[in-house]
């Protein structure tokens, strides 16, 4: 291998590594604009393990909206990041297979007494994420996200 492939290998994972942090960014800061940029023009999520719903980028987006309300905060924590290349019409390099594990905390929109809602999380969740990308004319995208949620933590 040159170092010139090296170097674009590096990049891609770069890439790579970035995209799967501005998905968790876009959704822990409720930015659904950005978190359907993201996405190809057929890209697909799939929540469903999660209690959630499967379907193309925007719906999906949509209800993430709409249901996520009840969280004042959310924060994905995403780790053990596994990227794998593959090959797309005979050129390496060109689509890309992420497992990453996350943990995500949420604390309910409820206000505390003193009108913040700092403190501990009320909902905590965890499993693992499997993210189809490919790259565009745009630089990498997302093709399909699948939720595989492991365990939960409700209040109480």
């Amino acid at each position: 291998m040159t170092q010139r492939v090296e170097l674009a290998a590096v990049m891609d994972r770069l890439a790579v590594d970035g995209l799967v942090t501005d998905y968790a960014v876009a959704v822990d800061d409720g930015d659904w604009a950005a978190y359907r940029d993201l996405f190809t023009s057929d890209g697909r999520a799939d929540y469903r393990s999660a209690g959630g719903i499967e379907g193309d980028a925007g719906n999906v987006a949509s209800w993430l909206a709409e249901n996520l309300r009840v969280f004042a905060m959310r924060q994905h924590l995403i780790v053990n990041r596994r990227v794998r290349f593959g090959v797309l019409e005979q050129d390496t390099g060109d689509t890309a297979r992420v497992q990453a594990d996350y943990v995500n905390p949420m604390r309910l929109a409820a206000e505390d007494r003193d009108g913040s809602s700092a403190g501990a999380p009320d909902f905590v969740c965890g499993g693992r994420y499997s993210f189809g990308l490919l790259r565009t004319d745009d630089g990498w995208r997302v093709r399909e996200v699948v939720v595989r949620e492991k365990w939960r933590r409700l209040p109480g």
